[in-house]
């Protein structure tokens, strides 16, 4: 939390929003401060120090952030610096980094466009799928051919069973657009009391979140720590072991202390846990439908809520299980998340926290224009005399 708050503030969070706000300002020293290969490697210590600790993060945040870090410092080596060759570098990288980082190749270039850049252009599309290709390959070659959850081969009915895909739709996508409007940044209700905590004493808050996410893993016997994926996969498995009561809930109130703490962690993988229990919750009011249909829905559904990412989370959700029988129902419960997600989040959370990442830059640069603009003035009043002492100058 101290390094965060202060000489590596750039790894903080996710990483996602410094990648996109680095896409939107075409200034090489406000990347380089963003994506600097000290930045890189900043992040990549402080999230596998905040996941060997046991905080309730992700990995794909950073991964997205560390691959665009690395192929913008990959860019400029090669002489391509130009603005518009550095960005496409740098959603080349984020693309390659969530790739990487589910073994999803698929889902990487979806969400290239989808989240990072908001729109495909033609002239985009080599370097993102070369980019996606090597760190497939970098992947396969290290961990083999694998899916993240294993492969499932779940099907949903059409008919009644398609009430699940409403009742997840709806339920997991105010739940992640909940979590969304909670961790983002503001200066009123309980968002504003945190901000306000957080910045008096960021070591001291970041030691209260953490005893609060101890605190909540003692009401379950698997504990809320790291990633998820274990408590998501037994689930989704329907484990004998697996059945905790308000899992889902409790998984996201212990994101929300981590998230507050301002570590470096993504929120795709525990995201995808808290959907995975809301779905386990959902299921028990459905009990002609299969559960494990139903865990996977709401997995996608939350994660959509909260990304607002409809197709980044259905394909993301196929490659994770090897599933392509689920599809339809896949794709219709993560728009309806996302519908509903925006009735309690109107912006995206990570155009959100871009925003405010985009923000203190031209607020600084306006403070850096009006200081030089005073100087300007304070100089002409003393009828070009400046007032900043000139040395003199010694005889050869």
């Amino acid at each position: 939390s101290w390094a965060t708050s202060g000489p590596l503030k750039a790894t903080r969070g996710s990483g996602i929003p410094q990648a996109i706000a680095a896409l939107q300002v075409e200034d090489e020293r406000f990347r380089h401060g963003l994506l600097s290969l000290k930045v890189a490697l900043g992040k990549m210590a402080l999230t596998l120090l905040a996941l060997l600790g046991g905080a309730s993060v992700g990995r794909e945040g950073p991964t997205v952030h560390v691959g665009a870090g690395l192929l913008y410092t990959l860019g400029r080596r090669f002489g391509l610096a130009d603005a518009a060759s550095a960005g496409r570098f740098i959603l080349a990288g984020s693309a390659a980094g969530l790739a990487a980082a589910f073994n999803t190749p698929l889902a990487g270039v979806v969400f290239a466009i989808e989240e990072m850049s908001g729109a495909f252009e033609h002239r985009m599309s080599g370097v993102i799928l070369t980019a996606v290709i090597m760190s497939g390959v970098v992947s396969l070659g290290i961990l083999g051919n694998y899916a993240y959850f294993g492969r499932f081969d779940i099907v949903l009915p059409l008919g009644r069973a398609w009430v699940a895909v409403v009742a997840c739709g709806l339920v997991c996508g105010l739940m992640g657009g909940l979590y969304a409007r909670l961790i983002q940044p503001g200066s009123r209700g309980i968002v504003g009391w945190v901000a306000a905590t957080r910045g008096r004493n960021p070591v001291l808050f970041a030691a209260g979140c953490g005893l609060a996410l101890v605190l909540l893993s003692q009401l379950t016997h698997h504990g809320l720590y790291g990633t998820g994926y274990a408590q998501a996969k037994s689930i989704l498995q329907q484990d004998d072991d697996a059945a905790v009561p308000f899992f889902g809930i409790l998984k996201m109130l212990g994101n929300i202390a981590c998230s507050w703490a301002g570590i470096p962690g993504g929120f795709f993988s525990p995201s995808l846990a808290v959907g995975a229990g809301l779905g386990q919750n959902i299921s028990h009011f459905l009990p002609a439908i299969d559960p494990s249909a139903v865990v996977l829905l709401g997995m996608t559904a939350y994660l959509a809520g909260v990304t607002q990412a409809p197709l980044t989370s259905t394909v993301i959700s196929m490659e994770l299980t090897a599933n392509q029988q689920m599809v339809l129902p896949i794709m219709a419960a993560a728009l309806l998340a996302r519908a509903a997600s925006a009735l309690v989040c109107r912006k995206p959370v990570y155009r959100a926290l871009a925003d405010v990442v985009v923000k203190a830059y031209e607020q600084e640069t306006q403070r850096q224009h009006g200081h030089r603009d005073a100087e300007a003035q304070e100089v002409a009043a003393r009828g070009g005399v400046s007032s900043h002492p000139v040395a003199e100058q010694k005889p050869h």
